[in-house]
Order: C-alpha cells, then sequence, then structure tokens
C-alpha cells in the first residue's frame, strides 16, 4: 500500500517537473522568435499576451464563482476575523 502511494506521489511530481521543462521549452522558443521582430509586431504581441492572461484570470474567477457558497464563507470569514489574531508574514517568514 505505501509503494502505490509512493509511486502515485512520484507520479505527480514526474507530472509537475515534465509540465515546467516543456513550459521553458515553449518559452525559449518563443524568445527566439521575438528576437526576430520588429518593434511594432513586438507591441502586437505584448497586447495578445495581455489578452490572453486576462482571459485566463477572468476564466479562474468564473471557475471560483461556481463554487457553491464561497463568497458567501469568504465575506463571513473576513468579519469574523480579528485583526488581532492576525500576524504579518514577514514576522514568520524573514528570509523572504
Amino acid at each position: 500500500m505505501e509503494n502505490t502511494i509512493n509511486t502515485i506521489e512520484e507520479s505527480g511530481e514526474n507530472t509537475e517537473a515534465i509540465a515546467l521543462t516543456q513550459a521553458i521549452q515553449i518559452q525559449d522558443k518563443i524568445n527566439q522568435h521575438l528576437k526576430q521582430l520588429s518593434l511594432e509586431r513586438l507591441q502586437v504581441v505584448a497586447d495578445f499576451v495581455a489578452y490572453l492572461a486576462d482571459k485566463e484570470s477572468e476564466e479562474a474567477t468564473q471557475e471560483l464563482e461556481k463554487i457553491p457558497g464561497l463568497l458567501e464563507k469568504i465575506k463571513k470569514n473576513r468579519e469574523t476575523t480579528s485583526k488581532a489574531n492576525l500576524v504579518n508574514w514577514k514576522a514568520i517568514r524573514s528570509d523572504v
């Protein structure tokens, strides 16, 4: 049983490593092509990338909005959480 759990965890880590490697390779290809573009075309690329990022963010927001009761829970937690109970993250992780 433990071996199965370890295999599943390793598989997940391998998948993440593969995805990261692929992302780096794609970014390298993009950077190679960007070096060949004129200033005007670079601006078009920048605008398009901003559009894609905005669209992805919007889709993620819509996905969160579909979770029943999530907004109400967040509002309730904001109201019930005392500022006295909060700790600045810098006080916990000074090395960041």
